[in-house]
Parts: C-alpha cells; structure tokens; sequence
C-alpha cells in the first residue's frame, strides 16, 4: 500500500473532516505547521495516523517549514503538499523527492488572475515541479490552461466543511419565526456570516439596505459574527436610521445554532469575497451574492450561479449591490424552496469533504 506525506500549513479545525477522511482511507502521515493567527487548530486526536507538529518560520513574504527537508529522504511513495511558492521549503523538498523518482503534489489555489510578471514567473517555474496539482476551483485551471500548463496535470477537488455534521443537521430543520419575534416584521432578511473586519466591506451592505428603503424595499440585516468593524458598523446602521432592521448577533460556534439563523434567512451577502461562507450558507438551503471580480475572489465563489444559488454584483459598487438585492428579492419571492434545493445540490455535489476524497484519491493513483 502506498504510503504518503502529507505537508500543510496548519491543521485548520474547519479542514477536520477532509484530514479524517483522508487518514481513515489512506496509509498516511500528517505534518502540520504550529501556528495561523487566530485560526482554531483541529483536535489530532481524531486521526489515527501519526501526526507531527513542525514549526512556521517567515522572513518577510518567505516561508520556510522546519523539518520538512528530511521528509523527502523517507519511505514515502507519494507526497501532498500545500502549494505555496513562497514556502521555500516546499520547492527544496518537491526537488529532491522528484530527483528521487517519487511523486509529487500541490494542494493549491493556482492562479488567482491578479499576478504580477515576476509572480507569473515564480508560479509558472514552481508550478511545474510537481506531478499534479489539486486546485480548489475550475476558474483557476482555466488560467492555468491560458498559461500552458497541461490539463492532464490539473485535477480541481473543491473545497469543504463539517459536512456530515451540517448534513445531519439539515435534515432537521424547520422553519422558525426568529426574525420575525426579533424584528417585528416579515421583510426578507439578509445575512452575514464570519468575522467582521474591514476587507469584507460590510458597510455596502448597509449602504445598500438604506438605498432600497429609499427606494420602497425594506429587508432586514443579521451580522453573525465579531470583530473590529462591529463599533463602526453599529454606528454607520444608527447613522442611516437602519438601527430597528439590524441585528448584531455576534459570535456564535454552536452548529445548531448557526444552521437555524443560515436556514431562516433569505439571502446571505458578502461584499468582499466571500470564500467559504457561500458553503456554509448553501449547506443550509442560502442563496449568497458577491462580487464579480473574480481575480480578487476565493475559489467558493464558484457555487454560486446567477438565478440558481445567488447572484453577483459589480465589485466595490454600492448601487450595483442595492439593484442586485432589489431584484433578487423581486424574481425570486416565490422561488425559496427551489432555491433551498439548489444550494443544496450544489453542496452535496461538489462542495464536501467525501467528494474531495475520491477526487484526490483517484488524482494521485493511490495504490493504482
């Protein structure tokens, strides 16, 4: 049976049910970096396997994993690595495992489509070193074929979360009238779901809000989360007179939760990217909005297809967000358990842990 390294940045608690699923059908080894930021870090203990802790070092905008070097020199047939082309371990490691005729891949997010020449340059030499690459999304193996790399070599495998968890969850759920004893009205209610910080831009959606009361659509607003923003958010909302139509829920970290506040709402929107919020929220039956620069985008993006699981706004442009809630609301009033079922499919589909699993599996020829 082959046996296989797999190398990552960090054992981020949300990739837990991917590692599980990985050491349960694979004779694997974890190696994980020690630290990243304020990131919850998964329980080792769920995997079988041997796990080893290596520490993250960073020189400026280079990176190096201690450790890592060695790993090339043992009895592994096959290497998973995360993609970074700042990690210069990474490249000294791939080299020497290729030199050594044993395989080599990259668990990455590709080309993103904003690279400067000299990042080009970097990710068109690094790119190359490995057998194949794992990309989170098919917009990136498409710039990646402009820039002629082989799609032989590319296999797209998604990303996810606590799948089974929110499966058995949703299979549950019901409608509640938490918005409505909370707001003391019927409007259709959007979301928000993460950290509240500046780069998602969670101003535009109260901007957005009041230019459509203006306008004769009210709907109401549910921030579920905590961060820098909220003082500022909270005072913008009092500003705008929208105090009465926001909710600033905060944190929440309990599933069940989370899954009533996603399931009861009507449309989740996140000016900024929106990475995997829009898997969290179509987990549970939420349509979701972003903007349409993709470039500047996270793979997640992709789950949303205009009409079918949300839509998509001219980036930074706040009267292109208000028309695109307006008419969402508008074209869809009668369509919500449709559109329920459709995020749902489009997460039981592609966006799960099991998915991924076979996709990777049959990637890398384990044990073919």
């Amino acid at each position: 049976m082959d046996k296989v390294c797999l190398i990552y940045n960090y054992a981020q608690h949300y990739r837990s049910d991917i590692f599980v699923l990985l050491d349960q059908n694979m004779n694997i080894e974890f190696y994980f970096g020690n630290t990243m930021g304020d990131v919850k870090k998964m329980d080792y203990s769920l995997l079988k396997h041997k796990v080893t802790e290596v520490r993250n070092k960073r020189i400026g905008p280079i990176e190096w994993q201690t450790g890592i070097i060695k790993l090339a020199f043992k009895q592994y047939d096959k290497y998973i690595m995360l993609g970074g082309p700042m990690t210069l371990s990474t490249w000294i490691c791939t080299l020497i495992a290729r030199i050594q005729g044993k395989k080599v891949y990259y668990w990455s997010h590709g080309w993103y489509g904003k690279e400067s020449k000299l990042e080009r340059l970097i990710k068109k030499i690094f790119f190359r070193l490995p057998n194949g690459l794992l990309l989170y999304g098919n917009y990136a193996k498409m710039l990646m074929l402009k820039e002629g790399f082989k799609e032989s070599k590319m296999t797209v495998i998604f990303n996810s979360l606590s799948y089974d968890k929110q499966l058995a969850i949703r299979q549950n759920l019901q409608k509640s009238s938490l918005y409505e004893i909370h707001f003391g009205n019927r409007n259709p209610v959007v979301i928000f779901i993460g950290r509240l910080t500046p780069v998602k831009k969670l101003d535009m959606i109260l901007y957005a809000q009041k230019k459509n009361k203006e306008d004769g659509m009210n709907f109401n607003v549910t921030f579920i989360g905590d961060g820098s923003e909220r003082i500022n958010l909270e005072l913008l909302s009092r500003k705008l007179e929208l105090e009465n139509n926001v909710w600033f829920y905060g944190a929440s970290y309990n599933e069940s939760e989370l899954s009533q506040i996603i399931y009861d709402a009507d449309l989740c929107v996140a000016p900024g990217n929106i990475g995997l919020t829009a898997v969290h929220a179509m987990t549970y039956g939420c349509p979701c909005i972003s903007h349409n620069d993709f470039k500047w985008q996270m793979p997640e993006f992709e789950a949303i297809h205009p009409n079918y699981t949300g839509a998509f706004f001219k980036k930074d442009n706040i009267e292109s967000l208000s028309i695109t809630i307006r008419n969402w609301f508008k074209n869809n009033q009668n369509r919500r358990d449709e559109i329920r079922n459709n995020c749902y499919a489009e997460i039981d589909k592609h966006w799960n842990p099991h998915k991924q699993l076979d996709i990777i599996i049959n990637a890398i020829h384990y044990n073919k």
